[in-house]
C-alpha cells in the first residue's frame, strides 16, 4: 500500500526502517498514551521485531507513516471477527518531532478512507485514553464521533483511567 496525501505518506514497513523506528518508538511521551505492549526503551530489536511480524501479516494492516522520508510513526487497522466480522479497531502513533502539524489526522483521515473504499468493515473505532486530548482531536478531526466515555476502564502506570471511545460508520463516512 502506498497512499500520500499532503503530509505525509501510509505505505509498508521495510526492514531499512528499523534504525528511525528506534528513534521515534523511544519515547515515554509517545509510550504513556499506548498499551502495555509497546516497550520503553524501545531498542533497534524491539523495531525489528515488529517489522518483521507486520510483513508476515496476511493481509498487511499496520503501516509506517512516512515524514519527509523517515518513517516517523505507524497506524494500523485491527478487524475483529465472529459477530464483530464488520469492524475494525485503529490505532496510530507519531514521533514527537512531528506532534502538532496535522500529519495524524491526514493519516487518520486517509487511512479510514482507505478502508472504507478496499474492505468489507462498516465501523471503525478507537480507544482513546481520556487524558489524551490531543488524540480525541485528532479522531474529531478525521471525522470521528465520541460514543462513550468509560469509566475506570484501564489501568497504565498503576492509576486507573477511563476511555473514550471514537467511532465511524461507512453510512456517515459516505454521506459527509
Amino acid at each position: 500500500m502506498n497512499i500520500k496525501n499532503e503530509k505525509c505518506i501510509l505505505r509498508n514497513w521495510k526492514e531499512s526502517d528499523v534504525p528511525l523506528l528506534a528513534v521515534h518508538a523511544n519515547n515515554k511521551n509517545i509510550e504513556m498514551n499506548l498499551r502495555d505492549g509497546f516497550p520503553i526503551p524501545y531498542t533497534s530489536e524491539d523495531a525489528a521485531e515488529f517489522i518483521s511480524s507486520v510483513l508476515k501479516s496476511d493481509p498487511v494492516t499496520v503501516f509506517a507513516i512516512e515524514v519527509n522520508g523517515e518513517a516517523a510513526g505507524s497506524i494500523g487497522y485491527f478487524p475483529k471477527s465472529n459477530i464483530y466480522k464488520f469492524n475494525a479497531e485503529i490505532g496510530y502513533w507519531l514521533s514527537e518531532k512531528y506532534w502538532g502539524q496535522g500529519i495524524m489526522t491526514e493519516a487518520v483521515a486517509s487511512l479510514t478512507e482507505y478502508i472504507f473504499e478496499n474492505t468489507k468493515l462498516r465501523r471503525i473505532y478507537a480507544e482513546v485514553f481520556a487524558k489524551n486530548s490531543s488524540s480525541a482531536k485528532v479522531l474529531e478531526k478525521a471525522g470521528y464521533t465520541l460514543e462513550a466515555r468509560i469509566r475506570n476502564h484501564i489501568v497504565k502506570d498503576g492509576q486507573m483511567d477511563d476511555t473514550l471511545l471514537y467511532t465511524i460508520h461507512k453510512t456517515d463516512f459516505e454521506n459527509r
